[in-house]
């Protein structure tokens, strides 16, 4: 069996790329660093790393250790962590979403870590693919997707939908499809797939987003809607990006003839059991939609 102590301080020193700033991590020398390094190729009975100097490069073996090691690392570390701490009310929980569920379900979070100040709740946005690769990677504990996963190693069901929706500068009633290519879009991450739901459906011209000059773009969840409200395009996003917004007098949201909805998933690793404090989270999302 690989010594778990000289894996970690081999996986600590290839995140950190660096044997003294690994041993300053770690509480230890830099020649232990090396001693574990040096003791772990002869368990394994091959090269891990190729030295150049003070650099070094990792070996095929070495690669390969890593992306294995690493992974079960963390569920080690995980499984230590439920045996010895399983309250729904304490300990730490990393959660990833793209923003327009954020913007609702952090704020519902930070309520119940209110109530409960043991509970640590790590909140990131990104998008879809990136949460459904930290989920797959054990870099998140939790996954909230607007689309079904596709990795092997994720499993999702789906807990709610959010409207997607059509919002322009004020002065547009019933904006036309001339009102749109006009405009021009303001595009996001989640953009592409928002308007192929929305657009495709409602205007019969509509075949890719492509067509339509692109007049922006923000990764920013709370303010795409910022370069709308000044009349410098339209855009397409999920009602609760939409209701976040603080300047709703200077928007139009469009009830157009064939409403749609995006299904938001809940995922987390196929190999990992639910801890209590997870299936918490679960409940107080669950509740508020």
């Amino acid at each position: 069996m690989i010594n778990p102590t000289w894996l970690h301080t081999f996986c600590t020193l290839v995140e950190v790329n660096h044997f003294t700033q690994t041993a300053e991590r770690l509480y230890m020398t830099q020649s232990g660093v090396s001693q574990h390094i040096k003791k772990l190729e002869q368990q394994v009975n091959c090269a891990l790393l190729e030295r150049h100097g003070k650099q070094f490069t990792l070996t095929a073996q070495g690669q390969g250790l890593y992306q294995k090691g690493s992974q079960l690392l963390k569920e080690w570390q995980f499984l230590e962590q439920q045996l010895h701490d399983d309250s729904p009310y304490s300990g730490n929980i990393k959660i990833q979403s793209p923003g327009s569920c954020g913007l609702k379900f952090y704020n519902q979070l930070l309520d119940l870590q209110g109530q409960h100040k043991a509970l640590t709740i790590d909140y990131r946005f990104a998008p879809n693919e990136s949460v459904e690769q930290a989920v797959a990677n054990h870099n998140a504990d939790i996954g909230f997707l607007t689309q079904a996963p596709t990795l092997s190693e994720v499993t999702s069901h789906k807990i709610g939908q959010d409207a997607l929706l059509l919002i322009t500068p004020t002065g547009y009633q019933t904006p036309s499809w001339q009102n749109l290519c006009e405009l021009g879009f303001i595009a996001h991450p989640d953009a592409k797939h928002h308007a192929q739901l929305l657009l495709s459906e409602n205007y019969a011209e509509f075949e890719h987003i492509e067509q339509i000059k692109r007049s922006g773009f923000s990764n920013q969840i709370n303010l795409i809607l910022e370069p709308v409200s000044l009349g410098l395009g339209f855009t397409v996003l999920p009602a609760h990006a939409v209701s976040a917004f603080s300047k709703p007098q200077l928007i139009n949201v469009h009830p157009l003839q064939h409403p749609i909805s995006e299904s938001i998933y809940v995922c987390y690793h196929r190999n990992r059991p639910l801890a209590k404090r997870m299936s918490k989270v679960l409940e107080v999302i669950k509740a508020g939609l």
